[in-house]
């Protein structure tokens, strides 16, 4: 088994939310959709995610976190929520009776209600879409124009992923034992010009 994940170098953001449109295109959502699989969270300036100076406003990718130990899946009551062959976290629609309690144990708040096909969805990496096609890219990291999403497996040391793990300091934001699969880049700091 494999494990999926993405790491984001997000002071490359621009907020274009190319990833967005990508994400609604692939996954057959609704345009305009708020926090549908995933979203831009903006941070004003001088509230920095990573505790670093910044004269701008920050934007960060947020989705669904890929937990190893999901609380979704240990909420869900007919165990439609589970690990597919690249670990990532799955609902199956037809098994969804929408109790919600899934929605509620979501630290991330990743998860909502897709009125189209009556389940409670969530940002899964493209898995029934890009990966079951073959395909190693994900809709948002392969539209994105800043080139900020690194995906693979990390358990593979020669995928893009394990290879940008390496060379950057990253963070993340997990809960209790959650075990995330999203890495956030720490900002190169920039060498100060001698005066």
């Amino acid at each position: 088994m494999s494990q999926y994940a993405m790491a984001f170098d997000y002071e490359l953001c621009i907020n274009c939310r190319a990833c967005e449109v990508a994400c609604k295109e692939e996954n057959g959502i609704i345009r305009g959709a708020d926090k549908h699989r995933l979203w831009i969270e903006v941070h004003e300036s001088g509230g920095s995610f990573y505790e670093l100076s910044q004269n701008r406003d920050e934007f960060m990718p947020k989705q669904c976190n890929q937990c190893t130990n999901a609380f979704c899946e240990e909420a869900c009551p007919v165990d439609a929520i589970y690990h597919n062959k690249h670990g990532v976290v799955i609902t199956e629609a037809n098994k969804c009776i929408l109790c919600m309690k899934c929605i509620e144990a979501c630290p991330y708040n990743a998860r909502y209600v897709d009125d189209k096909r009556k389940f409670v969805d969530k940002c899964i990496f493209c898995s029934d879409t890009r990966l079951a096609r073959g395909e190693s890219t994900t809709a948002c990291q392969i539209t994105c124009p800043a080139k900020l999403r690194y995906f693979g497996d990390i358990d593979d040391e020669n995928s893009e992923i394990s290879k940008i793990l390496k060379q950057r300091e990253y963070f993340q934001f997990p809960v209790g034992n959650n075990g995330v699969h999203l890495y956030y880049l720490k900002p190169i700091k920039k060498k100060e010009k001698n005066s």
